[in-house]
């Protein structure tokens, strides 16, 4: 019996002292490492970075990120941001932020996207430091995106870096790959009005580890009693919540010509009206997977580097998931490092 009641005042302090944590939190601040809009273009932005390290790669990076969260898990707070990282190891970084789409957006397409907005911030990154070419580094949606780009625009790429970036969507390692296969996209993107929910594909992401999510809330009194535990999930929360509108054409190309007919890998896409040859990347090119990623799974990534024209291609294997690509002590001691590294030596 008082083992029983030994426990039930354990869990009555943990709660307590949760209540007492939670009730001392005013704001969660994310992505708080400086920089500046150089650049805009409706809600398009581009940012650069600002630094105090010594910069030991001239040529500087570009990231692109996904539509379909935001970019601020690129620095989620200052002891696990991989943009400060890079930032401390010498790196000149840019970033785009693509906004929030809106009713506005709901005829966006991906040429509006990839030969308007990414071509636009090359463009205005290779002017400001009189450069003919940058680094270029995609994350997931985002490196599908640079890929294509690099195709089109081999020229302009100095080096091409891939993040857990989908580029064969016809395997069967992925949940969310076999739904794709057999979703009504138009039924989707119609029903919601053109513009899909953000919401919506959050519930889908949910739906991939179902358990996982109930787990995360049952553990939530032990989490919040520790106020550095707290925080890291409070601004783990706030990232996922922040989940953009789709713009419902971009997204109902993307599904119907990647997913469904695969066309990136096959050689058959095209985006206004010039064919994807994926040949004629022949830059350097750095393909990153995550080996327990079950939103890309490696048999996703992997088949990038037998498919580019490039004799410098590299496969860099990441221990871990798709968010621990971003957060947490492998991406700052092991990733990023590696990943720095590599764009120096082809500075």
């Amino acid at each position: 019996m008082s083992n029983i009641v030994d426990k039930v005042v354990e869990q009555v302090n943990t709660v307590g002292e949760a209540i007492r944590n939670i009730t001392d939190i005013d704001t969660v601040d994310i992505a708080t490492a400086k920089r500046k809009v150089v650049w805009q273009d409706g809600k398009v932005k581009l940012y650069h970075f600002v630094s105090d390290a010594d910069i030991k790669c001239d040529t500087p990076v570009l990231i692109a990120y996904a539509l379909v969260n935001r970019w601020e898990m690129m620095d989620l707070q200052p002891n696990r941001s991989f943009i400060r990282k890079m930032l401390s190891e010498g790196l000149d970084v840019y970033l785009i932020d693509w906004g929030y789409a809106s009713k506005l957006d709901r005829y966006k397409s991906i040429e509006d996207y990839i030969l308007g907005n990414i071509h636009d911030c090359v463009n205005f990154i290779k002017d400001a430091h009189e450069m003919d070419s940058i680094n270029l580094l995609g994350v997931c949606q985002g490196g599908t995106f640079s890929v294509i780009y690099s195709a089109l625009y081999p020229e302009n790429v100095k080096n091409l870096i891939t993040l857990v970036t989908p580029v064969e969507f016809k395997n069967g390692d992925g949940l969310l790959f076999t739904w794709a296969q057999d979703m009504d996209v138009d039924a989707i993107v119609d029903g919601f009005g053109g513009v899909v929910p953000g919401d919506f594909l959050n519930t889908s992401f949910d739906l991939l580890k179902p358990m996982a999510k109930m787990r995360k809330y049952m553990g939530l009194p032990e989490v919040m009693k520790d106020k550095g535990r707290m925080m890291n999930f409070l601004r783990m929360e706030k990232w996922v919540a922040d989940s953009p509108d789709q713009a419902g054409e971009t997204f109902r190309f993307f599904i119907k010509e990647l997913y469904q007919k695969n066309k990136l890998i096959k050689g058959k896409l095209e985006i206004g009206g010039r064919k994807i040859d994926l040949k004629k990347i022949t830059m350097p090119i750095l393909t990153i997977y995550a080996v327990a990623d079950h939103i890309v799974p490696p048999s996703s990534t992997k088949p990038l580097n037998d498919a580019v024209g490039s004799t410098d291609n590299e496969l860099l294997e990441f221990p871990g998931g798709h968010i621990g690509v971003f957060v947490g002590s492998k991406s700052q001691n092991l990733l990023t490092p590696a990943l720095v590294k590599w764009l120096i030596k082809r500075d």
